[in-house]
């Protein structure tokens, strides 16, 4: 208990001035208990990115842009042959991801992030691969020019070393632009390569029509250390 000294006076207290303090922290105290049951309704779902981690990779995806932002995988198997035949992309339930309609109309394809060759260890793992959270509209220009020709590299690697390891960054323009369907369009895509103590390469492709470009030509100095 603190000690009153002599001649103190207590400071008049403005009666009006009190009650506006405790009614604002009164509903300052129920925006809380509301923002704490914000799963519950809804409220502000999908303003920030989501965090999933699967069996052969982790993505960080955007419920907005309906596209990933961020993949991380590990190659295996990179000399297996599991079929992929019959093999289409599925929803991931409880996540707001871009679909089928989003990939039609457009020179868009459903650009596997974490490739499928890169887990041939089984056909379930080739499966897993197919996700739309691991999906994103890249010009089949690139998807199937120097972007198919890097991951074909990867798996050079990965037959070389034992742990090779990627990560993919989705970039977005400030101005959106959309696809027919509501997903935003990916401005490019940043690829980073570590081989486990030898060595890491980054690489920087803008989201068009750049088949006949060699995959080496978009190498770019190493923007993060590891």
């Amino acid at each position: 208990m603190g000690i009153i000294k002599k001649n103190y006076k207590p400071k008049e207290v403005n009666v009006k001035k009190l009650l506006t303090y405790l009614k604002i922290n009164k509903m300052y105290k129920y925006l809380l208990i509301l923002l704490s049951f914000q799963p519950l309704f809804g409220f502000g779902q999908g303003d920030t990115p989501i965090r999933i981690k699967t069996d052969i990779f982790t993505v960080v995806y955007s419920e907005v842009y309906e596209q990933p932002l961020q993949v991380n995988y590990t190659v295996q198997c990179p000399m297996g042959d599991a079929s992929r035949e019959g093999l289409d992309f599925r929803k991931w339930e409880g996540v707001k991801t871009s679909d089928k309609h989003d990939y039609s109309d457009n020179p868009y394809d459903k650009g596997h992030m974490a490739p499928a060759a890169a887990f041939n260890c089984s056909r379930d793992m080739v499966k897993s691969t197919f996700s739309y959270l691991n999906c994103a509209l890249q010009h089949q220009g690139l998807n199937r020019g120097p972007w198919k020709e890097l991951e074909r590299f990867e798996r050079n690697l990965a037959k070389m070393w034992e742990v090779v390891n990627v990560t993919i960054y989705v970039e977005f323009h400030n101005e959106p632009t959309y696809v027919k369907g509501g997903a935003q369009i990916p401005s490019g895509f940043r690829k980073i390569i570590e081989v486990e103590g030898v060595e890491s390469w980054e690489f920087y492709f803008p989201n068009k029509d750049v088949s006949g470009t060699d995959w080496i030509n978009f190498q770019v100095p190493l923007s993060r250390k590891f």
